[in-house]
């Protein structure tokens, strides 16, 4: 069920309410479930969210008001303290059942939702208005754009403008690219799980504000610990914290080690000895990553890499603009003053921690012409050349499929126009990246992805097109696929 963004909350729970009760019909609920088709169980699945999100509006307005009428200074009087509960968590706990965490989320979001806040220094009336990144999370939370979580998600994810931390900046250049960042992220919320559209806000604040990158950075270093244990059963158990960088090498390491599914090798076997523990392994993803780290302490620094991986060793690889590095002067020296994204997640890494890398590892450059493409292939060769699928993946930052989270590492480079039913080109311009996964169900399925070029620059848009539906033969409009790589985000 879509809804006008002037919908109010009242009209869309109504609204939405009343298209699930048509559903239900006073049945019981397994007959309800069973008779539906397919479309019309979607239909009801996104109705029954509709009333959802609508009712966690309103519940996440009232439980601000319930903590502004507990308010500690008001003591004894306090609306939670009259009712018998210590604090408003409590009272709310009691009422909704929700979790202290989310009764956290859902007063937080109540509170931006109807707060007053930042009034405007030259209003003759003095009427308190919201800054415009705020009032775009606003509107988006009332209007049934966003849900609760998917607002928590931005909100934490991107956290305020530090203006105080950069004076040599106008003082609204952060606060409206915040906005700028905002408006993307309600762009992708629609196709982008939770988990990576905070993940993605996290990458717009990083982006915009470099300083903060290393502040942060060094606060989860501090982080840092491993605590073990024995319960009561006997088991040994342990907790680790990482800091950054450690943990992009083991999440690099683990992902080596489950490709292939069987894990990692550390004893020389012969390919029927390969075949054969690749078919009676029957570890879970949990045990082979516990038995990768526990080999790897075992064998330390002798382990051959080579023995231990195969051809596709562990590394973490690292995305640096230009622009980020500059001569500090200093006998000619480098220095890496803005910030680099790990290739894989886009999270964050601040300069001094590039350098130290660049001190042990090699670097790659990718040149750009003047519309920010590498060069291309053409015909000559029917694979993408490393240095294309290094650009590829600076470019798009991870499968390009709707939804889907997979990493770079898991790619495969799709040809939009086909090497050999199109006559399609080796350019990076037509190199899609799609997971292994989402590749096969794109040839399987009969999905295409096509691209519209800009008749002045030459560049384009990707489009998936989904196959006609095997009844009817109709054909939903195409989808707009979007970049993923932390550069869709304005840089400070």
């Amino acid at each position: 069920m879509k809804f006008a963004p002037s919908s109010t909350p009242d009209a869309r729970l109504l609204a939405a309410a009343s298209a699930v009760a048509r559903v239900c019909d006073g049945r019981r609920l397994a007959d309800i479930v069973g008779s539906l088709d397919d479309d019309d169980l979607l239909d009801a699945m996104r109705d029954a969210a509709a009333a959802r999100d609508a009712a966690d509006v309103l519940l996440a307005a009232m439980s601000a008001e319930v903590g502004r009428r507990s308010a500690r200074e008001l003591g004894y009087s306090g609306l939670a303290q009259r009712k018998g509960h210590r604090n408003v968590t409590s009272l709310v706990q009691n009422i909704t059942g929700q979790s202290r965490g989310d009764v956290f989320k859902t007063i937080r979001a109540g509170e931006d939702l109807v707060a007053r806040v930042d009034l405007e220094p030259d209003a003759a009336l003095s009427t308190p208005v919201a800054p415009r990144w705020l009032e775009l999370l606003r509107r988006a939370l009332a209007s049934g754009q966003v849900s609760q979580a998917q607002f928590h998600a931005i909100r934490t994810g991107l956290g305020e403008p530090p203006v105080d931390r950069y004076p040599e900046l106008d003082p609204g250049f952060l606060p409206e690219a915040w906005a700028k960042a905002v408006e993307i992220l309600l762009t992708e919320s629609g196709s982008t799980p939770v988990e990576e559209l905070r993940n993605a806000a996290r990458t717009a604040r990083d982006r915009l504000d470099p300083v903060g990158v290393t502040l942060r950075f060094e606060q989860r270093f501090q982080a840092r610990s491993l605590r073990t244990w024995v319960d009561e059963q006997g088991q040994h158990q342990a907790r680790i914290v990482f800091d950054d960088e450690a943990a992009a090498w083991v999440h690099s390491i683990l992902g080596a080690a489950l490709r292939p599914r069987r894990g990692p090798r550390f004893v020389g076997t012969d390919a029927a000895d390969e075949a054969t523990s690749a078919r009676v392994d029957d570890r879970s993803n949990e045990q082979l990553q516990y038995d990768t780290l526990m080999a790897i302490l075992r064998t330390g620094a002798n382990a051959d890499p080579g023995q231990a991986f195969g051809d596709r060793q562990p590394g973490v690889r690292v995305i640096v603009e230009a622009t980020a590095i500059t001569d500090a002067g200093e006998r000619g020296r480098m220095r890496v003053s803005g910030v680099g994204h790990l290739e894989d997640s886009g999270a964050a890494l601040p300069g001094g921690v590039i350098e130290k890398m660049l001190c042990d590892a090699g670097a790659t450059a990718v040149e750009l012409d003047s519309f920010g493409r590498p060069l291309d292939v053409g015909r000559d060769q029917r694979l993408f050349t490393r240095k294309q699928r290094i650009a590829i993946a600076a470019r798009d930052g991870g499968c390009v499929w709707p939804s889907c989270v997979a990493p770079i590492s898991q790619c495969e480079f799709h040809h939009s126009d086909h090497w050999w039913a199109d006559h399609g080109r080796t350019d990076v311009d037509d190199g899609v990246p799609l997971c292994r996964s989402c590749h096969m169900r794109l040839h399987n399925q009969g999905w295409r992805i096509t691209r519209s070029r800009d008749p002045l620059t030459g560049l384009g848009s990707y489009w998936l097109h989904p196959p006609p539906d095997p009844v009817t033969g109709e054909v939903d409009d195409p989808i707009a696929l979007r970049s993923k790589s932390p550069r869709r985000f304005q840089a400070a």
